[in-house]
């Protein structure tokens, strides 16, 4: 087949999918059809908010489906109707069998994780909590359990000790743009040798990347610093790491943490007990403090833990 022969579909919703979308855009391929979910209404007037793949359909002028049911008979015909001969997922929602064995060449699903590690909803977040030093992409074709087909591609990028997700995910943005470009590249040119992932497990199981609630975020300061440390970053700048303090004497409220740094030369007295050093917000771990380098209190920007410090009347900080 030929590039401009080939119709894709593109399935997706937030940022880190129009990267994508954008990099098939701007080489030429044929999107006949963009799917993303219904607008959903946001913030305290309920505005409706679109999703970044509807913002960026629209300024291009892709035709855009947003479903309700991805079941709907009236959808899936209209989608059949597109006659697309490949389906290409980001960052969406669970597809039936349907939809995702309608297209001749298939359906394929960007990961943001190097399959068969890291299953689930939240691969970047849980990689970085873990203490990874390595993550990537993976191409993989879609079957019935989630994250589980054959793979297509990889593309590996180290994770730095201090990196946050938020920088990692905008990596793995742009790695993901040019992986999903080469894996529609090779579809056209025959020269994918799929991979089950039951051939890379070995017989080892599967690393699960569970969707985060909130309780997973909350800091307990019972743990070794550098779990404490990698907690902070694997949740920092969304959804953020979060503990219980008193500022200044005021009620106990939930502060998100954005950024600790862990103290290796200096002893603890307990975990929680906080030490304020001229400028300098300590906590501490089960085995050594962690400085507080940037936090959010409720209601108010992010900022700097000495600026914070500057600003208490009287300078006192307890945490829970």
């Amino acid at each position: 087949m030929k590039k401009e022969d080939l119709r894709i579909v593109f399935l997706g919703t937030p940022e880190f999918a129009v990267e994508s979308l954008d990099t098939l855009v701007k080489n030429d391929f044929n999107i006949v059809g963009v799917v993303t979910m219904p607008d959903k209404p946001a913030g305290r007037g309920h505005k409706l908010l679109q999703s970044a793949v509807k913002q960026y359909a629209v300024a291009h002028g892709l035709n855009l489906m947003q479903p309700v049911s991805l079941k709907d008979p009236g959808f899936v015909e209209s989608l059949r109707a597109l006659r697309a001969d490949l389906f290409i997922v980001i960052a969406f929602r669970m597809l039936p069998e349907v939809v995702w064995q309608m297209p001749p060449l298939g359906t394929f699903n960007l990961h943001a994780s190097l399959l068969p590690r890291y299953r689930g909803a939240a691969p970047i977040n849980r990689a970085v909590m873990n203490g990874d030093t390595e993550t990537g992409v993976t191409t993989f074709m879609l079957k019935h359990e989630i994250d589980t087909g054959d793979i297509l591609a990889q593309e590996r990028t180290p994770i730095g000790p201090d990196e946050c997700v938020g920088d990692v995910h905008d990596r793995l943005m742009s790695i993901g743009a040019r992986l999903t470009l080469k894996t529609v590249n090779d579809i056209l040119a025959g020269e994918l040798r799929p991979v089950p992932q039951d051939e890379l497990l070995q017989g080892a199981e599967p690393t699960p990347a569970p969707k985060i609630f909130k309780d997973d975020c909350h800091i307990d300061w019972n743990r070794p610093a550098a779990e404490v440390h990698n907690l902070v970053r694997g949740l920092s700048p969304y959804p953020a790491a979060w503990a219980m303090m008193s500022l200044a004497g005021a009620p106990v409220v939930s502060v998100k943490i954005l950024r600790v740094t862990p103290v290796n030369d200096m002893a603890v007295t307990a975990p929680g007990h906080v030490t304020i050093d001229g400028d300098r917000l300590l906590v501490d771990c089960a085995d050594k403090p962690v400085i507080i380098e940037t936090l959010q209190p409720a209601g108010k920007r992010p900022m700097q833990a000495a600026d914070l410090l500057r600003g208490l009347n009287p300078r006192t900080v307890t945490c829970e």
